[in-house]
């Protein structure tokens, strides 16, 4: 009878067994997806997670038909986008799958961190999950701004000068840091070649690594829940957590139409409106690099003008280069300095609230500020943003310790 038992679930004969004997493709379905329990209150939140596997998906796929018309080199690349947008069959369709599903990156992703630090998903025992998925944003940072050059465009050309010059402000070794990044005395034909193996080959490598690392990670220790209590705590008989439910079929089938909505708002702004008005590919991008033409209003893509804004906002340069690059490593270090009895916005104080509304406020205001010009009020609202987002920061020791929380249930609370 133990033997029966044992077996039930394991392929039998067939194709599946033969696979089985060569490759452990049922245990590792099991232990990720169909024995993997997670909680039964994920709310919509969730979704964003599995969002960014599916865009990563589209960029890798549709990179990978990109190059194969792409000529990294500065007499031909701004002329072979041309040609893929013109002459390959459905080349369009591809690039601009490939550009709108950069800003869609960034945008669940962003989402995706959100929705970490309303719920508390850096908090013991996932600091590891949390570090390896900034990590992630990092690199993701770097392909985006890689891949930002090689259109060859005004706006590309002048967007890379400005934030590579700014490597230049670190004392002592800045210049020497800026040519070996460059590869040369400017911006040549030889940066885009680096650029264009970074952004196809280096980072992809690092990224999937990374991703495949973090999911480890997660299904390691479990997913957290809009409650932030460990369903681990409460078994069953059989040993599965009382308040949880595989992940195959149970979820599976629920992100299947957060899939299906999401294609749908994807392929509606990739078919009608693939630039956003500029916002997603910069109108001074469809003109050709041109060394003696600068750009009336020189501003990086959408996803990276709120650090933009900070280093705007400093007048020394050196300093504005550190707060900008503080600005992105503060999160890194949210696991420590959160000190919250509670991990969920749902049991937190009206203290960490509004400071988490605040945070999210400027965070955004920012963002805009970045795509206007560094003059007047606009630099004064970044500064007042820039305290703000810092504070958020600086302040969290203090402030999760003061707040005061409401009593978290021993078991998750299911709203329906």
């Amino acid at each position: 009878m133990a033997r029966i038992e044992s077996e039930i679930g394991k392929p039998q004969g067939g194709f599946m067994k033969w696979i089985d004997d060569r490759f452990p493709f049922t245990e590792t379905m099991r232990y990720h997806a169909t024995e993997y329990y997670a909680s039964k209150n994920f709310n919509w939140w969730y979704i964003f997670g599995v969002l960014a596997m599916v865009v990563l998906v589209i960029q890798l796929v549709t990179g990978i038909f990109l190059t194969m018309n792409y000529k990294p080199s500065a007499e031909d690349a701004f002329a072979s986008v041309e040609y893929i947008m013109r002459d390959v069959e459905w080349g369009w369709l591809i690039r601009y799958m490939h550009s709108t599903g950069a800003s869609f990156f960034f945008i669940v992703v962003y989402l995706h961190m959100f929705r970490a630090m309303l719920y508390g998903s850096y908090k013991k025992p996932r600091e590891l999950i949390w570090i390896i998925g900034m990590l992630i944003f990092f690199v993701l940072m770097a392909e985006a701004f890689a891949g930002y050059l090689l259109p060859w465009g005004n706006m590309s050309y002048w967007g890379a000068q400005v934030i590579i010059s700014l490597f230049g402000a670190i004392p002592f070794v800045g210049e020497a840091l800026v040519e070996i990044i460059r590869g040369d005395y400017s911006i040549s034909d030889i940066t885009l070649n680096r650029f264009f193996a970074l952004h196809v080959i280096a980072l992809p490598l690092a990224l999937i690594a990374l991703v495949f690392v973090h999911i480890v990670a997660l299904h390691e220790v479990g997913s957290n829940n809009p409650d932030g209590v460990e369903i681990k705590e409460h078994k069953g008989p059989d040993g599965k957590p009382l308040d949880g439910i595989a992940f195959h079929p149970y979820h599976t089938s629920k992100d299947l139409v957060g899939i299906v909505v999401f294609m749908m708002v994807f392929s509606a702004v990739m078919f009608f409106s693939p630039d956003m008005g500029g916002y997603f590919l910069e109108h001074a991008n469809f003109e050709p690099a041109n060394l003696t033409a600068t750009p009336e209003h020189i501003a990086p893509v959408w996803y990276f003008t709120p650090y933009y804004a900070i280093l705007r906002a400093v007048p020394d340069k050196l300093w504005g280069a550190i707060l900008m690059a503080g600005a992105v490593l503060l999160p890194l270090f949210l696991p420590w300095l959160d000190r919250s009895r509670v991990k969920s916005i749902r049991y937190r104080g009206w203290i960490y609230k509004v400071a988490l509304g605040l945070f999210a406020l400027s965070f955004i205001v920012l963002g805009w500020l970045g795509l206007q010009p560094a003059e007047g009020l606009y630099v004064q609202m970044a500064r007042v943003c820039s305290v703000i987002y810092f504070l958020f920061f600086i302040l969290m020791p203090y402030y999760t310790t003061i707040d005061k929380t409401k009593p978290v249930p021993d078991r998750v609370v299911y709203h329906g």
